[in-house]
């Protein structure tokens, strides 16, 4: 089994169809099928149906499936940090992270690319739960998480101390307010995020214990659309506070403290244990450690066990 045979398996796999993938691949289709043959003679399995006309893996394909991924994704690491070397300055650094985890993101990467500008960056857009896993499979070199990876092949780095923020529009009546109990919060319509999370359910849990109802009328997809939402006047919400800064300093959302709603939550940047960063890794580093330095206070640069 060699990696070329794994390419074609996977081609064949992605594409649903020995013909498509044999273009795809620049290959004729009998070149590709004996290809998929020996790499099934060689395994002892079959990996497709041939009774189906869509290239339907069988059980055995699809275990496969995910070890030929993991293996070519190996493979490319290592291509692109033999180029790495080769041409010094220039680089790739992939990072995986989700809409929330991106907005510390882009104030780091801002100083990192004033640094290293010939350094290709690519943040791909990741679900939380699926952010360590593609860093374990080599998808990505690094990670952004807002809990402790349970993991011990990842190491993660806390960045940044963030908290629950409550937001009002300013025409709110307790826009006026310096403090609220839970308890007032009844009445109010609830602008939420249709993502379950551990702080979703820390805010569930927090409304049950002082018996006071939620009332989350309305939920969107995105921290932005619930920002504007909340901004044109409708409802409250409660959202990190990392992504209303501006918009509070613009005057357009009010933080209203809530004594019993005051969670902290920690932004981390995780790595694969095993392994070395590439050049480019080992620069971000060295930023996130920078940016710490200069800006003190919520930014940190704390590795954790």
């Amino acid at each position: 089994m060699d990696l070329s045979q794994l390419e074609t398996f996977l081609a064949v796999a992605e594409e649903k169809s020995f013909s498509r993938a044999a273009k795809r691949l620049r290959r004729t289709q009998p070149a590709v099928s004996q290809l998929v043959r020996k790499l099934e003679s060689e395994l002892g399995e079959l990996l497709f149906d041939r009774s189906s006309r869509d290239g339907t893996l069988t059980d055995a394909g699809r275990v496969l499936q995910e070890y030929a991924q993991e293996l070519l994704n190996l493979r490319n690491e290592a291509r692109a940090s033999l180029v790495e070397l080769r041409q010094l300055q220039k680089g790739q650094l992939r990072i995986a992270a989700n809409e929330y985890t991106c907005l510390y993101l882009l104030r780091v990467l801002h100083e990192f690319r004033r640094v290293h500008s010939m350094i290709r960056v690519a943040v791909q857009r990741a679900l939380a739960s699926n952010v360590a896993q593609q860093v374990l499979e080599h998808a990505v070199e690094m990670g952004m998480l807002s809990f402790h990876p349970d993991d011990p092949q990842l190491r993660s780095i806390v960045v940044y101390r963030d908290e629950l923020a409550f937001v009002v529009p300013p025409t709110h009546p307790l826009a006026r307010a310096t403090q609220v109990d839970i308890r007032h919060l009844g009445a109010e319509v609830f602008v939420a995020h249709n993502v379950p999370s551990p702080y979703r359910a820390r805010v569930l849990q927090a409304f049950a214990r002082h018996k006071t109802p939620l009332h989350m009328d309305v939920e969107l997809p995105t921290i932005e659309t619930i920002k504007k939402f909340v901004a044109m006047g409708n409802g409250v919400a409660l959202v990190p506070g990392i992504a209303v800064e501006e918009e509070i300093a613009r005057g357009e959302l009010v933080r209203v403290p809530v004594r019993e709603l005051a969670f902290e939550r920690k932004l981390r940047l995780v790595y694969r244990r095993q392994g070395t960063l590439s050049h480019a890794g080992r620069a971000f580093l060295k930023i996130v450690e920078a940016v710490s330095a200069a800006r003190g206070g919520r930014y940190l640069a704390q590795p954790e066990k």
